[in-house]
């Protein structure tokens, strides 16, 4: 592709060939040198923005905790109160609470009051729509511990006692003897108490006791 002259028509014409090409050697450099120029200039200025923004970060418009700033930054005034009070305001759609039906739930423990003499005795029936009040508890977990017993019983002819075999999940050491396995949701809890926080086997065994 044919270059455009780097000076008027009038002008290029009258070089010779040989000032031509070392016009256009000096050029072309001058033209390369520019555009890294360029390049160089674009990359300052995009660390010049992130550097700004750094600056610019404070407590209030990022992450950063205010204990990290000095006392000489300028904070906004807080602001003032708008009159309306905390919570739903007047209009507002309610949202009333859900409870769970009464055949869902783990216990039922009805409250009536006491009688009194000056009311008239005891106060028969019940109401058709008492004052409900639901709490969720977790219940404390309990062990569950399987106990795998192999006999040893003699052969008759060469009184060998084998060991009983066949049962599925039973602990077995490394030589054979009788071991302690930890289930999986045991020995989660378990692990992290003896791992995390360097328990004993024993306290962490514990810990699962109601």
């Amino acid at each position: 592709m044919r270059r455009e002259p780097p000076l008027p028509p009038e002008l290029w014409d009258r070089l010779p060939p040989e000032v031509q090409v070392a016009v256009g050697v000096v050029v072309e450099g001058y033209e390369r040198r520019i555009a890294a120029l360029e390049a160089e200039v674009a990359q300052l200025k995009g660390e010049i923005g992130e550097l700004k923004e750094q600056l610019g970060r404070n407590s209030q418009n990022s992450a950063r905790p205010p204990t990290l700033e000095g006392p000489g930054v300028n904070r906004k005034p807080p602001r003032e109160p708008a009159g309306r009070q905390r919570g739903a305001q007047l209009g507002q759609p309610g949202q009333p609470r859900v409870w769970l039906p009464v055949e869902q739930v783990s216990e039922v423990s009805v409250g009536k009051p006491t009688p009194w003499r000056r009311g008239g005795g005891a106060l028969p029936g019940g109401d058709p729509q008492p004052q409900r009040h639901q709490g969720i508890e977790v219940p404390p977990p309990a062990p569950q511990v399987s106990d795998y017993q192999l006999h040893r019983l003699p052969w008759a002819r060469c009184g060998i006692r084998p060991c009983g075999t066949g049962l599925r999940g039973c602990p077995r050491s490394a030589t054979g003897r009788a071991g302690r396995a930890w289930g999986p949701w045991a020995a989660a809890p378990t692990g992290g108490a003896s791992g995390g926080w360097s328990a004993s086997v024993l306290m962490s065994w514990a810990s699962l006791r109601p």
